[in-house]
């Protein structure tokens, strides 16, 4: 085989180790949300310049909340905000976030521990799939809520 594949072939191999293997060493980073959270905060981050799929992310995930958990969040219980990571007063939310562009975390907190997870498969659910993005993000609120 050639070196070039082979040196091509080990960074991919390396790059997923990074992706889907090494943790976080943030504690606050954990790879799942628990279940019975006193609070949610389900937040969008972005930046100033935003892509059509992450407008739509933040639509779909504010009608979600406001449509089926209005109670939780006429509460204080569920929490949704979009935050613009460019501005200088959420600069401190972003870093505890980990937030560096646009991406949807959601924190569950429970026994006033954060357990913060960034969600990626709303990406794949923004474009054209309106009720399985509703109903995905639902089921997962639902689960961390005990509902």
């Amino acid at each position: 085989m050639d070196k070039k594949i082979i040196i091509g072939v080990g960074i991919i191999v390396l790059i997923l180790l990074a992706v889907f293997v090494i943790k976080p060493k943030n504690n606050l980073i954990n790879s799942l949300n628990p279940t019975g959270a006193t609070k949610v905060q389900v937040f969008l981050f972005h930046a100033t310049q935003r892509c059509p799929t992450c407008i739509s992310i933040g639509r779909l995930a504010k009608a979600t909340v406001e449509e089926r958990f209005a109670e939780q969040l006429k509460s204080g219980k569920i929490e949704f905000r979009e935050i613009n990571i460019d501005l200088p007063e959420n600069k401190a939310l972003a870093e505890k976030f980990q937030a560096t562009g646009s991406a949807l975390y959601i924190n569950s907190i429970k026994d006033g521990q954060d357990n913060i997870v960034e969600d990626t498969m709303v990406w794949q659910l923004a474009s054209g799939y309106e009720i399985k993005f509703k109903d995905y993000l639902s089921g997962k609120l639902n689960t961390i809520l005990e509902i």
